[in-house]
């Protein structure tokens, strides 16, 4: 099979559309030596390290007319390569369809609140005509809830949407040196994911500061600030890292008291997941529970999350325990795995194509 994966998210700096991209590609073409995989887009982008020779970088738009990427570049591209299938990593598939199509669909987060993302207006136009028109052959979404949504909200066929879970990347492991250069010595507890609304940041810092008032614990913010989150003042114990290097986070997720995440609304909750293959106890709201399992302390309310973090600070026994419970739900997932299910997707999305 030859497939072409559009490869956009690449060109994000961080964040889980890139992490999503990246691995699903990179396990598809270890675990599919037979077949090749073909990365495209119009954006420019970074192939993932230690790429296989069958995962290959495809041309982008060659003239203007390929530059209406959606309509006519991807069809061109595809047809160059002699693909049998393209997959949209990121919300969208080709508009006209010529061949059999996957589309994942991470999250319902654009049509929810519009608070939560004020620069979606084309996901939320263009996705629900290529799922309403049957554009998208097949649909993949991360968890059971968000294909459950997924369904009702735009009214697709069940047999359609498989629901096909991530996981941490494997160089994520749990590790005893400190982050280099770090300005906080003492505990801290941790929070990684893009700083936007959705996030219910705002929570988490109240939080901490009545925690703060009992133990000297500090909060770390790592990941990339949207231009929709305002900037935070500067706090005593309260460091906001920006992105952080891939190879500093294995060092940051194992050396917090707790990973909190209190975020509103997920479609899996990837730091979740990356946090607990490092080891971390992991305190978080019901919105990452399919991802997390009974593995997380879940705490959905400010006086909640202060009381979780709370016992993190003073009791050992308690947050050690949870450590290991996260190491054994980590070890649940692979991304081996999601590449077998998404593989079978793009069998069954052949089958269907034209029928």
């Amino acid at each position: 099979m030859r497939v072409v994966i559009e490869a956009a998210p690449l060109g994000l700096s961080s964040g889980g559309l890139a992490r999503y991209t990246g691995e699903l590609s990179l396990a598809l073409a270890r675990g599919f030596a037979d077949d090749e995989f073909f990365l495209v887009s119009d954006q420019p982008f970074q192939m993932p390290a230690d790429a296989p020779p069958n995962l290959k970088r495809g041309a982008g738009p060659s003239n203007a007319i390929e530059r209406r990427w959606w309509i006519w570049g991807l069809e061109r591209e595809m047809r160059r390569l002699g693909a049998d299938l393209v997959h949209g990593p990121d919300f969208a598939v080709p508009y006209i369809p010529r061949r059999a199509s996957v589309l994942t669909l991470h999250d319902l987060s654009p049509w929810m609140d519009p608070a939560w993302h004020r620069g979606a207006g084309r996901v939320r136009r263009r996705t629900p005509l290529l799922l309403d028109l049957g554009i998208a052959t097949m649909v993949i979404t991360p968890c059971e809830t968000v294909r459950k949504q997924a369904i009702e909200r735009f009214r697709l066929r069940p047999e359609r949407v498989a629901a096909i879970p991530e996981a941490a990347a494997p160089w994520l492991r749990p590790v005893g040196r400190p982050l280099p250069a770090a300005p906080f010595a003492g505990p801290y507890f941790l929070f990684v994911g893009t700083l936007e609304p959705r996030k219910n940041l705002p929570v988490l810092i109240q939080a901490w500061r009545a925690v703060r008032r009992e133990c000297a614990v500090d909060l770390v913010l790592a990941g990339r600030r949207r231009q929709d989150f305002p900037p935070l003042p500067e706090e005593d114990g309260l460091h906001v890292l920006g992105e952080v290097p891939d190879g500093d986070l294995a060092g940051l997720y194992s050396g917090a008291l707790a990973f909190v995440y209190p975020s509103h609304y997920e479609g899996f909750g990837l730091p979740v997941l990356e946090a607990m293959q490092c080891g971390a106890c992991v305190i978080a709201s019901h919105a990452v529970a399919e991802a997390a399992g009974d593995a997380a302390v879940y705490a959905d309310t400010e006086q909640e999350l202060a009381q979780a973090m709370l016992a993190a600070a003073r009791d050992a026994p308690w947050t050690a325990l949870r450590r290991e419970r996260s190491l054994g739900r980590a070890r649940e997932f692979s991304w081996d795995r999601t590449a077998r299910l998404t593989y079978g997707v793009y069998r069954e999305a052949r089958r269907r194509f034209g029928r």
